[in-house]
């Protein structure tokens, strides 16, 4: 099997935890919409890589804040996960893949 498939595996498996750990927390998580572009290269293209949005008591959550928690939740399920808020795109959750993330 491919590297991307291995890796594509790993995100898909470990995407429910993080998922599941944001609504234990009391947060409404809802998948980024697809048909938003993306920057050119970007993991969401190659399955690695999802816009998540927070919401808590039906109001979205714009600041960004609350996603902390879930980022290092999400980087310490394995070394190859990311959280977007090291770069300023606090929904974004990936695992890395050709020195991307």
């Amino acid at each position: 099997m491919s590297e991307l498939f291995e890796k594509r595996a790993l995100f898909t498996s470990l995407l429910p935890k993080l998922i599941e750990k944001m609504i234990a927390d009391g947060y409404t998580p809802l998948i980024g919409k697809d048909g938003l572009k993306h920057m050119k290269n970007s993991l969401h293209y190659e399955g690695l890589a999802v816009d998540i949005d927070l919401f808590k008591d039906g109001e979205y959550l714009f600041s960004g804040l609350e996603h902390k928690q879930f980022g290092e939740f999400w980087e310490s399920l394995d070394p190859l996960c990311a959280w977007g808020g090291r770069f300023k795109d606090a929904n974004h959750y990936s695992v890395a893949y050709g020195g991307r993330k």
